[in-house]
C-alpha cells in the first residue's frame, strides 16, 4: 500500500475543481481556462499513477478504510490492468472534450439556448471524478454509489446544452439508467444477503470472490448485475436512448457519455459479472453472444440508414458495444485483451469522429447529411481527419482498432466459426456506413450551408487541431504499437480467467513472444538430442 493516497487524490482533484468553478467571478473564458487546467492536473496524476504501476498485474496502490462497518462497506480504491487503461482514456478526454467545445456556448443548432460555460465545466469535472471512482472502486457498494452518481452529472450535460429536443433525450437517458440501477440495487442487496449467512458480511471484491454461492444464487444475482451494465453499455434490445442521446447532445458530451460513462457497461461485465459470478457468466453466454451478435449486425444497419449525422455515429458505437461484449464472452485471453483494447480504442476513434463530425454540423449550421456535400473542396484539413476517423471506425489496418477487431473475431472463430462468421458480417457493414457517410458530406458538388446559421466557412483553427490531435495520434501509434496497451491488459486477463476456470495461451507481446519462440525451440532440441 503506497503512504501517498494516489489514487484518492486521482478523484479529488476534479471533483475540487467542480465544485469550485462555479464560484469562479470572471470571465468565461476565465471559467473554461481554469476547468482546462484542472482536467490537466488530473492526466498528469494518471500518468504518475501509471508509472507507479507494476504491469506484472493485480491490484495496486490500494486504499481500503472502514464506512459503514455493520454492513461491510469500505471506501476502497485500487488500479489494476483494466483499471488502469480506463482511467488513462477518461484522463485524456476530459481536456480533449473541453479544449473542442470551447466555443459551444455560442450556440449549438437550432437556436437553442445554452447553459452557462461554467455550468459545462463544472458538470465535465463531476463526470470525471465519478467515472474515475467507477473504474478504482474495489468495493461493490461504493462501485454502487459512484455507478448510480454518475447520473446527475450526465442528466445536465444531456439537458443543459444541445439542440432542440434534448430535454426529452435526457429524460430518457434518465430513465434508462435509472431502471438498470434499480436492478442493480437488487443485486448489491443480494451480495449483502449472501455475504452475511457466511460470516461477517462484506462488500469487498477480494472478500465476495472468495465466497461459496450457489448455482441459484449467483445466476439470479448476475442477471441483475448484467441487465444493469447492459443498459449502461448498451446492448441490444436497451440501446434505444443511445441514438436520442448522441443526437440532441453537444459532440462534448457525446464523447464523455458514449466513450467515458458507456465503458462502465462492459467494465462492469468484466469485473463484476465475470469476477464474480464466473458459473453463471459462462452459463449465460449462448445468450449473450446471440445479443452481441444482434447488436453488431442492428447497429450497423440501422446506422447506414441515418440522415442525422451525429445520431449516425452515436449508433455504430451500438455495433463496437457488441463487439467488445463478444470479446468479453467467448472466454479466451485473445477475446478478453481484444474486448479491453476496443475499449481503449474505441474511446480514442469514436471520440474524433463525435469531435470532428461536430466541427462539420458547427459550419454547415446543420446534421442533416443530406444538407451536406462538397466540404473537402472548402475545408480539406477537416475533410482529411473526417475520412481517419471514418476509417477508424471501420477498423482500417494501421489504425488501433483494426488490433482490437482482430483479436476479437479471432477469438468468435475459436468460440464457433458461425459465431466469427456474423461478427465479421459487422465489418462489412462498417465499411458502407464510413465510406457512405464521408462520401455524403465531403464530396460532390458543393451544397450551399443553411442560411443564417454558418459562423465561419474556414478550415480547422489551432485550437480545433490540438484538441483531436492527441486522438489521432493515439489511433496511428497503437495501430503499429499496441504492445503497451496488451501488456497493461494481458496479466489481468489471464489473472481472470484463472478465476473462471478457463486456461489459454494469451497473444504474444514483443520480445516476450520471441523469448517464447527460441525457448520453445531449444526445448525442441533438446527433446532431438
Amino acid at each position: 500500500m503506497s503512504d501517498v493516497p494516489w489514487l484518492s487524490l486521482l478523484v479529488l482533484v476534479p471533483l475540487v475543481g467542480a465544485v469550485a468553478v462555479p464560484f469562479l467571478r470572471g470571465s468565461a473564458a476565465l471559467t473554461k481556462q481554469v476547468g482546462l487546467g484542472v482536467s490537466l492536473a488530473t492526466l498528469a496524476l494518471a500518468v504518475a499513477v501509471a508509472l507507479q504501476y507494476d504491469v506484472d498485474g493485480g491490484m495496486q496502490l490500494s486504499e481500503t478504510h472502514d464506512w459503514i462497518s455493520a454492513f461491510g462497506v469500505h471506501y476502497a480504491l485500487g488500479v489494476d490492468g483494466l483499471g488502469l487503461l480506463l482511467v488513462l482514456l477518461t484522463a485524456v478526454l476530459v481536456p480533449v472534450v473541453l479544449l473542442a467545445s470551447w466555443r459551444d456556448d455560442e450556440g449549438y443548432l437550432d437556436g437553442g439556448a445554452q447553459g452557462s460555460p461554467a455550468a459545462f465545466v463544472a458538470w465535465t469535472l463531476a463526470l470525471e471524478a465519478l467515472s474515475l471512482a467507477v473504474f478504482l472502486a474495489t468495493d461493490v457498494f461504493l462501485f454502487y454509489v459512484v455507478f448510480e452518481a454518475t447520473l446527475i452529472p450526465a442528466y445536465f450535460l444531456i439537458g443543459g446544452f444541445g439542440r432542440v429536443g434534448r430535454s426529452a433525450a435526457a429524460v430518457k437517458f434518465l430513465m434508462f439508467q435509472l431502471a438498470g440501477g434499480l436492478v442493480l440495487l437488487g443485486g448489491v442487496i443480494g451480495l449483502y444477503v449472501v455475504s452475511a449467512q457466511q460470516g461477517t458480511p462484506s462488500y469487498l471484491l477480494s472478500d465476495l470472490t472468495e465466497l461459496d454461492m450457489s448455482t441459484s444464487a449467483g445466476r439470479w444475482l448476475f442477471a441483475a448485475f448484467f441487465i444493469a451494465f447492459a443498459i449502461k453499455a448498451p446492448l441490444f434490445p436497451v440501446h434505444t436512448w443511445l441514438a436520442d442521446t448522441t443526437e440532441k447532445a453537444t459532440p462534448g458530451t457525446a464523447v464523455l457519455l458514449v466513450c467515458v460513462l458507456d465503458k462502465i457497461g462492459t467494465f462492469g461485465m468484466l469485473r463484476f459479472c465475470l469476477g464474480l459470478f464466473p458459473e453463471a457468466s459462462q452459463w449465460a453466454t449462448p445468450l449473450v453472444v446471440v445479443l452481441a451478435l444482434v447488436s453488431i449486425v442492428y447497429g450497423a444497419l440501422v446506422a447506414i440508414g441515418q440522415d442525422d449525422l451525429m445520431r449516425l455515429i452515436g449508433l455504430t458505437s451500438l455495433s463496437h458495444f457488441g463487439f467488445i461484449t463478444l470479446g468479453i464472452f467467448v472466454f479466451s485471453s485473445q477475446g478478453g485483451t481484444g474486448s479491453i483494447l476496443y475499449m481503449v480504442n474505441h474511446g480514442l476513434g469514436t471520440a474524433a469522429l463525435f469531435l470532428v463530425a461536430g466541427y462539420v454540423v458547427a459550419r454547415r449550421g446543420t446534421a442533416s447529411i443530406r444538407e451536406m456535400g462538397g466540404a473537402e473542396k472548402v475545408t480539406p484539413v477537416l475533410a482529411g481527419l473526417f475520412l481517419v476517423a471514418g476509417l477508424a471506425a471501420l477498423g482500417l489496418p494501421g489504425l488501433s482498432t483494426f488490433v482490437s477487431e482482430m483479436l476479437v473475431i479471432i477469438a468468435a472463430f475459436d468460440y464457433a466459426w458461425y459465431v466469427g462468421a456474423v461478427a465479421v458480417t459487422g465489418i462489412v457493414l462498417a465499411a458502407i456506413y464510413a465510406l457512405w457517410m464521408y462520401q455524403r458530406t465531403m464530396t460532390g458538388p458543393t451544397v450551399e450551408p443553411v442560411p443564417g446559421t454558418v459562423r465561419e466557412s474556414r478550415d480547422l483553427t489551432t485550437r480545433e487541431l490540438v484538441a483531436v490531435a492527441p486522438l489521432f495520434v493515439g489511433l496511428v501509434l497503437f495501430g503499429f504499437y499496441p504492445m503497451p496497451l496488451m501488456e497493461a491488459a494481458d496479466p489481468y486477463v489471464g489473472d481472470l480467467l484463472s478465476q473462471v476456470g478457463v486456461t489459454d495461451d494469451p497473444p504474444e507481446v514483443g520480445a516476450d513472444a520471441h523469448s517464447d519462440a527460441g525457448s520453445d525451440s531449444d526445448t525442441a532440441e533438446e527433446g532431438e538430442n
